[in-house]
């Protein structure tokens, strides 16, 4: 999914100095302690309206999966897809389904959960004219290409998924058009979710408040303040809200989020500030969350923009991989919270799941010289220089993206050779991304929507998908990831997904940074607070006292 979105702002403390940078307040929101059972937590604005399948980042994911259940729920503990709403998913041959669904499920406006909720919350998601960001996630059910063409200017020829075809209120069966063994294991991600009605017949109504089949209902929000759910009493998930709601209070700065934490203003944040990372576990002690998360930080680069576009700019991005001290900026910024990043998935994965570390060799490691040799070869930085774009209003980005600045000028013996370009707000941000406005390096990054090599590696690298920021184009890429999709054995799945990989390490279409651990601060208010392993809050679990 999702790229992580989170920044604040703070002194970076490399070999060179960085200058101390101010930063502008957030919303603090009111003060005092924690009532009603109210869990009062940092967020960040979403970048689109909260629509499942046109949803793929971290902010808006997060509300998504409080006020939605789909098919699958992955455990909050090990991330292990498990049936949810789903009775069965069987196949005989991995390439057609029979689903059949649990009686009783109901929306939070009383419409049932049916068949046709996910049949048509599917269509809505493929069809073309609806021009959703997920709609990629549907590529794998038969009738893809007649609902959503890929020629640019080219007409659909249906509206309908042919692979979708319903048996009754509580079965329905899906024809992908290739063998994928694991396809049922992505279907606790968001663009799979179902929808009611309502969302078809007022649209625009669902829109202003939606309405999902979660533990959480959203009982008000307003831009750049503040949204607030509440706990649904009619929710018969064995999952219930232990809490009576959340206030998802909008944050510029997180640093100010974790101002208000110790002031007690806020209960929980849900990513520390770098700069209070050498003093967190002695301002929090025990309610201080350190954990290994599926998330990669990468740096993106707009390959459809003048001078990235040529085939001897993969030399400049691998020689710009090689200059930047991934090990430096880890400890001396992140505290170790981040580990150098060898491939281009998550250790959380494991070695079964497709991890392997080492995988980018050379490319990955930090080598001044051989840096420098690569950069000449491919024809030096376009125009001389480079930006590396980034949003200023969540996450720590100004001081990392400064730091590896740093660290290329120092290979290149130029100061003025890279600089951080921020834009202000994460929505901003992203709409740069996606109206492909970006015309240098960009901060990029990968929160897994479910635990497979191929969710690290489809949605942001293959032609056309969802989350393909770079626009990257390989047939040999592609052709790689088909053929690992359509293993009937998963081991050797995980090896042809790894050959694939080893084609980014020629083209580096993005450059791995780090791993991240999901970090969390909580108030004395909270008990049972616990990151799952996408690093989000499990919200329904957390206790107020």
């Amino acid at each position: 999914m999702r790229g992580a979105t989170r920044v604040r702002c703070a002194v970076g403390v490399l070999a060179v100095a960085l200058a101390a940078t101010a930063c502008g307040g957030g919303s603090s929101g009111s003060s005092g302690g924690s009532s009603g059972g109210i869990v009062r937590a940092s967020w960040g604005d979403p970048q689109n309206p909260l629509e499942p399948t046109d949803t793929n980042e971290v902010q808006g994911g997060k509300v998504l999966d409080m006020i939605f259940r789909g098919l699958k729920k992955y455990n909050p503990k090990t991330a292990k897809a498990e049936n949810m709403i789903a009775q069965s998913i069987t196949s005989t041959d991995a390439q057609n389904f029979d689903i059949k669904i649990k009686p009783g499920w109901k929306f939070s406006n009383g419409q049932p959960v049916t068949s046709d909720s996910f049949i048509n919350a599917w269509n809505y998601g493929a069809d073309l004219k609806n021009a959703q960001l997920n709609a990629f996630f549907f590529e794998q059910i038969d009738g893809y290409d007649k609902v959503h063409p890929d020629a640019v200017g080219a007409t659909p020829t249906a509206t309908k998924l042919s692979g979708l075809t319903k048996v009754s209120d509580t079965e329905f069966k899906v024809k992908l058009n290739t063998k994928f063994s694991l396809w049922p294991d992505t279907l606790g991600y968001a663009a799979f979710y179902p929808l009611p009605q309502s969302f078809f017949t007022d649209h625009s109504g669902w829109l202003k408040k939606p309405v999902g089949n979660g533990p959480y209902l959203i009982q008000q929000y307003t831009k750049g303040t503040q949204m607030s759910l509440r706990k649904w009493t009619g929710y018969k998930g064995d999952d219930a809200a232990a809490n009576n709601g959340v206030d998802l209070r909008v944050y510029t700065d997180n640093n100010t989020a974790y101002t208000d934490l110790q002031a007690g203003n806020i209960d929980l944040v849900d990513d520390i500030p770098a700069s209070q990372l050498k003093n967190v576990k002695s301002d929090l002690g025990s309610r201080y969350i350190n954990e290994p998360a599926g998330i990669i930080q990468t740096i993106s680069f707009p390959l459809y923009a003048k001078g990235w576009s040529t085939p001897q700019s993969a030399l400049v991005r691998q020689g710009l991989s090689m200059a930047i001290n991934r090990k430096q900026i880890t400890q001396q910024i992140f505290q170790n919270t981040r580990t150098p990043a060898s491939d281009w998935t998550s250790p959380v994965l494991g070695d079964a799941g497709g991890f392997k570390e080492g995988l980018c060799g050379q490319e990955c490691d930090y080598n001044p010289t051989k840096a420098k040799q690569l950069i000449q070869q491919g024809g030096g930085l376009p125009g001389g220089k480079i930006t590396i774009g980034y949003n200023a209003d969540t996450g720590s980005h100004k001081e990392w993206v400064d730091a590896t600045c740093n660290s290329i000028n120092n290979v290149l013996g130029n100061n003025k050779a890279c600089v951080g370009e921020p834009t202000g707000t994460f929505a901003d941000f992203r709409n740069k991304i996606t109206n492909k406005q970006m015309t240098n390096p960009f901060r990029s990054g990968w929160q897994m929507d479910y635990p497979l090599i191929q969710d690290f590696l489809q949605p942001q690298y293959f032609t056309n998908a969802s989350s393909n920021d770079s626009h990257y184009n390989s047939p040999t890429f592609d052709k790689l990831v088909n053929q690992a999709n359509a293993e009937s054995n998963s081991s050797q799945a995980v090896s042809t997904f790894q050959d694939a990989e080893k084609q980014l390490v020629k083209d580096m279409p993005a450059i791995p940074l780090w791993y991240q651990n999901g970090s969390a601060g909580y108030s004395s208010n909270l008990t049972d607070v616990a990151l799952n392993p996408f690093s989000v809050p499990v919200y329904n679990e957390i206790k107020v006292k």
